[in-house]
């Protein structure tokens, strides 16, 4: 799984280095970005207003950089200290929180916030929880975008068989109704395309082990990972494919 930002989360990885790395790997080889800030834009175009935006786990800067200057001001929630130090080279006007989600003084009322790739490392339990704290930054009229892996793509697959784990936004969906009156309003997730590519067995089998690192299990041993690879991912002309379709969950706060 990756993980684009890091607010109220351990790393997947010890060496946050080492992180940065494999993800910097595994974007180099897929189409998340491109089709990701596509998506994102659109959204933004259709905001009635564009003063603040809020990216909430920022990581090293890669989307809000996209963002921010469709703004007049930008703030960023990013505990991780090596993806702060990122952040600040890629947005260096941005105001930068160092705490996590449910501790961030945040006063900014946001028209469009972001969680990009942080629920895998929030409790299940806090889900909810943490869109509603995010939600009361969110201006009236603003919009929360919460993205996560389509469970159901082979890339989750993968995750699952190795884990166990599931990470469905549509279960987050649902529970938005129990959420205070007027804070929140919910639709079923969009799709955001998005796909792997490599001719390197050796660098797919990294970056499959990438997604597959979890705090708290242990990483399976590498001769499985790479004998998944081979049976699920492989084209059938010597390279490897691995879709990894993403969730975009839009949540509303209503105007008064």
């Amino acid at each position: 799984m990756e993980r684009h930002g890091s607010a109220g989360a351990r790393s997947p990885q010890t060496d946050e280095d080492a992180y940065r790395d494999a993800l910097g790997r595994f974007l180099a080889g897929s189409d998340e970005k491109a089709n990701t800030h596509a998506y994102l834009r659109g959204i933004v175009e259709r905001l009635p207003v564009r003063r603040v935006f809020l990216d909430v786990g920022a990581g090293d800067g890669t989307t809000t950089r996209h963002l921010a200057p469709l703004f007049q001001r930008t703030v960023c929630i990013e505990p991780s200290a090596p993806m702060r130090r990122a952040l600040a080279r890629a947005c260096p006007r941005a105001r930068v929180v160092a705490s996590p989600i449910l501790e961030a003084p945040v006063e900014a009322q946001a028209d469009l916030a972001l969680l990009s790739h942080v629920l895998y490392y929030v409790p299940r339990t806090q889900w909810a929880t943490t869109v509603a704290r995010i939600m009361d930054w969110v201006a009236p009229g603003g919009v929360l975008l919460v993205l996560l892996q389509d469970p159901d793509n082979p890339c989750m697959r993968m995750v699952r068989h190795f884990t166990g784990l599931r990470f469905d936004l549509r279960e987050l969906a649902d529970e938005l109704d129990a959420l205070p009156p007027g804070l929140a309003r919910g639709a079923a997730p969009d799709v955001v395309p998005a796909r792997y590519r490599s001719r390197d067995v050796d660098e797919t089998v990294a970056v499959a082990c990438f997604h597959l690192s979890v705090p708290g299990i242990p990483a399976p041993p590498r001769e499985a990972v790479e004998a998944y690879v081979r049976r699920h991912f492989g084209d059938g002309e010597g390279g490897y494919t691995l879709r990894h379709d993403q969730h975009a969950l839009r949540i509303e706060r209503p105007a008064p």
